[in-house]
């Protein structure tokens, strides 16, 4: 390419495009370890590239979002969740003018963490391990220490907005913030069309008062959420729905709560998959020489416990089985 920097040309483009609360490529805080800049790339494309290709990217794709183990092919996935909050989040930023590569990064990567099973894992890990587990805190340290050789290196930028995507804690960046509320849009919207395909709720039966709002229809939801969000925070300092559109959507989610999340059918083999999760835990810890050897090798800097939650969180459902079956279930034997 001779001389020529891609890279530098991407960032004077943002310098003029972007809109001033945009967070910049070239003025990212940087990366824990220091590295040379890529000629191509900005620091937030090379982010979102090592999150895609990371093995823990790949491991959403069979990891429970709400329906464990679904019969049919169009139930989401942990990976397909992610897809569709990077979609959201996109179109978001991209209206906004704000920084669309970060905003992708961070979408990308914020449930890396997750684990088999969704939060019926996430509360059983949280039950049995004593400092306590939470997945978006697991996806922040699945990107700076368990990802690769040492961490994936992300700018401090996309592992803010990974670290608080949930929670209490807002996003430094306004590319941060957008993914926020992105991840709640998408998971209420996707959750709302898988339950009725199982059949666990009726459409007549959703809040009126948020159809009025939001609208009858998967897409129409989707679009009054996002447009109301475009519009309440141009050239704000915070990313934010009005106050009508954020009454609807809070309403929708506790009808979730109640007749989804909680005791439905579709949760009926939670209790199970709490019971595979906690008795893996606990025999990783009494025989730790059954963990692989890249965790035996950490268990004298990091403690027993933290390392069979890491490997354990990081299991797909079906891997999850397989090894649960493999030292709680007698086989069949031949001679």
């Amino acid at each position: 390419m001779g001389e020529r920097c891609v890279r530098a040309e991407i960032e004077a483009r943002e310098r003029e495009y972007l809109s001033p609360y945009a967070t910049l490529s070239a003025c990212s805080r940087g990366r824990e370890r220091e590295e040379a800049p890529c000629q191509v790339r900005t620091a937030f494309q090379r982010d979102r590239d090592r999150i895609i290709h990371s093995k823990a990217f790949r491991r959403l794709k069979h990891k429970t979002q709400v329906f464990i183990a679904p019969e049919g092919d169009h139930y989401r996935t942990r990976i397909t969740h992610t897809l569709e909050v990077s979609q959201i989040s996109r179109t978001i930023a991209r209206a906004l003018r704000l920084n669309e590569d970060l905003t992708e990064a961070i979408a990308l990567g914020h449930d890396l963490g997750h684990t088999p099973f969704g939060h019926s894992g996430e509360q059983a890990l949280n039950e049995v391990f004593p400092p306590g587990f939470r997945h978006n805190e697991q996806s922040l340290r699945v990107v700076e220490k368990l990802e690769g050789r040492g961490g994936l290196n992300l700018t401090w930028e996309v592992r803010d907005g990974i670290l608080h995507h949930t929670g209490p804690g807002i996003p430094a960046t306004l590319e941060g913030q957008i993914v926020k509320i992105a991840d709640r849009i998408a998971y209420i919207n996707h959750d709302i069309d898988d339950a009725l395909r199982a059949g666990i709720i009726r459409e007549e039966d959703l809040p009126k008062e948020s159809l009025e709002v939001l609208g009858t229809s998967h897409k129409s939801r989707i679009n009054t959420m996002v447009v109301d969000m475009i519009e309440n925070s141009w050239e704000k300092d915070t990313i934010s729905m009005g106050e009508a559109v954020q009454r609807a959507t809070d309403l929708l989610r506790d009808y979730l709560f109640k007749n989804v999340y909680i005791g439905s059918a579709a949760k009926q083999e939670e209790q199970k998959a709490r019971r595979i999760i906690k008795m893996l835990y606990r025999f990783y810890v009494e025989q730790p020489e059954f963990l692989p050897p890249e965790f035996q090798e950490k268990i004298e800097a990091e403690g027993i416990e933290r390392c069979v939650v890491d490997y354990v969180a990081g299991m797909t459902d079906r891997f999850a089985i397989r090894t649960f079956e493999k030292y709680f279930l007698p086989f069949a034997w031949s001679d």
